[in-house]
């Protein structure tokens, strides 16, 4: 049993280390900013002028664009990226499993997604005047919402090529679609009985939910089923892009 607690804390140490090299390599990188910062402000904005809405509710739809964006776009940037740079194949040569390297490359985005969260809260506490409802519940969901679109953001990541343009359109796309059937623009309530069941699709559906309950008090679908499909999401959403990983070591990316 102790052996096992060393070699999960030397996993976990290790998938640290990738994290922090990550950190200080890629976050002022121009697509990280762009596609992870720029992207979901100017979405927001644009979507909210001459819209009427309350404090809480624009919050709230700014965390859950936030998250999604942000989170998704370490990925599908950083992974081709090393791979064309090279560094990627040493870090598949390190002593440690795949598991452990995906994890740290998972973590890059959900960082990265929480930093950039904590900016959208306090632009809509300062510049909204929102309040929030339950703040415990806001910093669970922006944690487990993080985490989840990090590692759909991994499956990009993990098609097999070196350049970063061939991910981006795919991720972006797909994004996209998942954005316009969520309950982000149009909610739930105000969506028709077809509508809202394709809605249920998007895992950003329930982030937004989720976001809801947080900072308006209330939500449209259960707490625990928000909760429960995203975390059941991030694990999905693992399953593919280790398969997707070997796939590309087999054909030498």
């Amino acid at each position: 049993m102790k052996n096992f607690w060393t070699r999960i804390i030397e996993e976990l140490s290790q998938a640290w280390i990738v994290t922090l090299k990550d950190i200080k390599v890629y976050y002022l990188r121009p697509g990280m900013i762009m596609f992870g910062f720029l992207m979901p402000f100017f979405m927001f904005f644009s979507f909210s002028v001459k819209r009427e809405m309350s404090a809480g509710d624009g919050m709230a739809r700014l965390l859950a664009l936030t998250i999604f964006f942000t989170a998704a776009a370490a990925g599908p940037f950083i992974i081709p990226t090393e791979r064309r740079l090279g560094t990627y194949d040493r870090l598949l040569a390190a002593p440690m499993s795949l598991l452990t390297l995906l994890l740290g490359k998972i973590a890059v985005g959900a960082f990265f997604a929480i930093a950039v969260s904590s900016i959208a809260v306090i632009i809509g506490i300062l510049f909204l005047d929102a309040s929030i409802a339950q703040p415990i519940l806001m910093i669970a969901g922006i944690f487990i919402g993080s985490f989840t679109f990090s590692t759909m953001g991994l499956i990009f990541g993990s098609i097999p090529t070196r350049n970063p343009g061939d991910v981006q359109m795919p991720s972006t796309l797909i994004r996209w679609v998942l954005l316009f059937i969520s309950g982000v623009f149009v909610p739930l309530s105000e969506m028709s009985t077809v509508a809202r069941g394709i809605s249920y699709i998007s895992p950003l559906t329930y982030s937004q939910d989720l976001m809801n309950h947080a900072v308006l008090g209330t939500g449209e679908l259960a707490l625990w089923l928000n909760l429960s499909v995203l975390f059941l999401s991030g694990v999905i959403f693992l399953l593919p892009s280790i398969k997707l990983h070997k796939r590309g070591r087999v054909l030498g990316y």
